[in-house]
């Protein structure tokens, strides 16, 4: 297991003051590259073995928000490698240890050469300490997607959207999700799924649809193929 602590910053509230879901995402991916990196397994030695973890599906549980300048523990571990798959655990604590959010996540390893998938190496079956899974209730990799979604008017991909592989950042899918959530909509569960990377330039075209407890945005090329699509399921018991 690996954890690190830190502080709610301003910079990652939402107007209510309370960490936000993309800056939970963001925590949750940094510190998963913080553990590799640690370990020696981190974006120069996927460089120099041609490799990429690409993320396929995220669940994350949002049990409470916690506030600005509230002192908080995020860790993570993997619990299962399968061939090309990894599949990880996040969970962020209050300063007393109650859990605050808990995660879990489906990854890809690629060969970034041939554009496959690649069988994780020895050194990372060796170097990463498989865990228990957190005890939550999991959800399916794939979003069930309602017809007759509502297409949004379309935007281009810029380079604050990309990460170091020059590809759209999976934070940011998000980023982009959350502006068609109606108003006062208190996020309980947030899940994506992956199916191709956007670049630099590209168009993504919104498509939105679901009910009022349940907004499902689908960020698509121009012929409403999907790059990512978000679920968004309102929790009564947050505020």
């Amino acid at each position: 297991m690996y954890t690190f602590d830190s502080r709610v910053r301003y910079s990652e509230t939402d107007e209510k003051g309370l960490l936000s879901i993309a800056g939970i995402v963001d925590y949750f991916q940094d510190t998963s590259t913080f553990q590799s990196e640690d370990l020696g397994l981190g974006i120069e030695y996927l460089r120099k073995q041609d490799m990429l973890w690409v993320m396929s599906a995220w669940q994350i549980v949002i049990h409470e928000y916690p506030a600005l300048g509230e002192r908080i523990t995020v860790g993570t571990f993997p619990y299962q490698f399968r061939s090309f798959m990894g599949m990880r655990n996040f969970f962020l604590d209050d300063a007393v240890g109650r859990r605050l959010v808990s995660a879990n996540s489906i990854w890809t390893l690629m060969n970034m050469k041939k554009g496959t998938p690649a069988r994780v190496t020895p050194e990372m079956e060796q170097r990463y300490v498989l865990e228990e899974k957190l005890p939550m209730e999991y959800a399916p990799r794939k979003i069930a997607v309602c017809e007759g979604g509502t297409r949004q008017e379309s935007f281009t991909v810029g380079r604050q959207h990309l990460d170091g592989n020059h590809h759209v950042n999976n934070g940011q899918y998000i980023h982009m999700a959350m502006d068609y959530l109606p108003e006062n909509f208190r996020v309980g569960q947030m899940r994506a799924e992956y199916k191709k990377s956007a670049l630099l330039h590209d168009e993504i075209v919104p498509v939105v649809s679901g009910r009022q407890d349940l907004v499902t945005v689908s960020l698509c090329n121009e012929k409403e193929e999907p790059y990512a699509v978000i679920e968004f399921q309102q929790a009564a018991h947050l505020s």
